[in-house]
């Protein structure tokens, strides 16, 4: 058998380096975890992944058209159009929400209210806000971790609340007590007062669950209906159902099971100079740090310690963040604290740029934090007073979320 001499195995194994060095360079590196917002959380089992994937497939790859179910009305053709990567909405997909102006309830749901679909299917008209109807608009929020805000017990909740301020801080944040539709599952360990039960889900914490997010999502977003919400949003009859409970429930179970957002540079020193200037403002009475939740169905979210930075709760944010418009207990000026998790993430699906706030109207963190009124304004007004560089240590530590 003829041997390679030595000259020619190093001559081989040269080419054999520079093939893989090139190969490097033209394939890129797979992200880290913590620079995306998508993927599994940690913990499931073989048969859940296979439902997060079949979750993911209907999310982020199914799209509706006039054939599929789609309208007649609607506002987009797929739930991935508006959350790109599972993060926030930009303004061309900013939803507008009408019709509430007061806790009294929504007079306008008649006229299709609380979601204007401003779009149509050939043959129809998109709606229009009506006369006299308040009005706001809603950038979509990023979706990850949401299945750690499912999983706080309403206990965790009621023991952030300070309605009444009886610490003396400037702080009443309280829930939002809504009604909720008969398909709702009540949790164990649920708190009911006058027929009504916390909200957590969105800017207003209108919302029960995931169940109630996204039924309403697929009806009032994209016109399509489900069994656990069949009328059609145009005429109001009884329509065939056009996406199946098995969908639903997996696209329920994909966004429970989405993982947080992990932090960037924790160590960086400036990072944790930035996190003691977020504390020495009164940043975290609002927006805390950590939290836990209580038991849950989904073995990976039951009992788990998790950092999303939000009390869950409605807070009064002054008069420049009234837009006129509420929904539920919730009144105009007030807001629930939204999670800052993901934030630094946030321009990667908002086009490069920051859209910050309920309607995007801040674009950067700082302009955001200029924007705090009400029970925002103490720490507002600490942070004018900040060093420049206390301010850009600040904006690296939230940055870093």
């Amino acid at each position: 058998m003829k041997k390679f001499k030595p000259l020619g195995i190093i001559a081989l194994s040269v080419l054999l380096l520079v093939y893989i060095s090139s190969c490097e360079k033209i394939i890129p590196q797979a992200p880290k975890d913590e620079d995306i917002l998508d993927g599994p959380l940690d913990g499931l089992t073989s048969d859940q992944k296979k439902q997060f994937l079949k979750g993911d497939i209907a999310f982020n790859d199914e799209i509706f058209n006039d054939n599929s179910g789609l309208g007649p009305l609607f506002v987009a053709t797929s739930c991935g159009t508006c959350h790109a990567g599972d993060g926030k909405g930009h303004p061309f997909t900013t939803l507008t929400r009408f019709g509430q102006s007061d806790t009294l309830g929504n007079k306008f749901l008649h006229m299709g209210a609380p979601q204007l679909q401003n779009r149509a299917v050939s043959a129809f008209q998109p709606e229009q806000i009506p006369a006299g109807a308040a009005f706001s608009k809603f950038t979509p929020p990023a979706n990850t971790g949401l299945g750690f805000i499912e999983a706080l017990s309403d206990a965790t909740i009621l023991a952030l609340a300070d309605e009444k301020d009886k610490d003396g801080d400037g702080i009443s944040g309280r829930p939002n007590w809504v009604k909720i539709p008969e398909y709702c599952q009540i949790r164990q360990g649920t708190v009911e007062r006058n027929e009504k039960y916390i909200g957590r889900f969105g800017k207003k914490a209108a919302v029960y669950d995931l169940l109630q997010q996204t039924v309403n999502a697929y009806n009032q977003d994209m016109g399509v209906s489900s069994t656990y919400e069949y009328l059609d949003t145009y005429s109001g009859r009884e329509v065939d159902p056009e996406v199946s409970n098995q969908t639903v429930l997996n696209v329920i179970f994909y966004l429970q099971t989405l993982k947080a957002p992990i932090q960037r540079n924790a160590n960086n020193t400036d990072v944790k100079a930035g996190r003691s200037v977020f504390m020495s403002l009164g940043c975290n009475k609002c927006h805390i740090p950590e939290l836990k939740t209580g038991p849950f169905k989904i073995a990976a979210l039951s009992e788990k310690t998790f950092f999303p930075y939000t009390d869950m709760l409605l807070h009064d944010m002054g008069s420049g963040l009234n837009d006129g418009y509420t929904e539920g207990t919730a009144l105009p000026e007030e807001w629930r604290t939204p999670a800052l998790w993901g934030l630094g993430l946030s321009k990667n699906s908002q086009g490069g740029s920051y859209f910050l706030m309920h309607d995007g109207r801040a674009h950067s963190i700082e302009e955001a934090i200029n924007l705090h009124g009400g029970e925002g304004l103490a720490s507002k007004n600490n942070f004018t007073k900040l060093s420049s560089s206390d301010k850009q240590n600040l904006i690296k530590f939230l940055e870093s979320l």
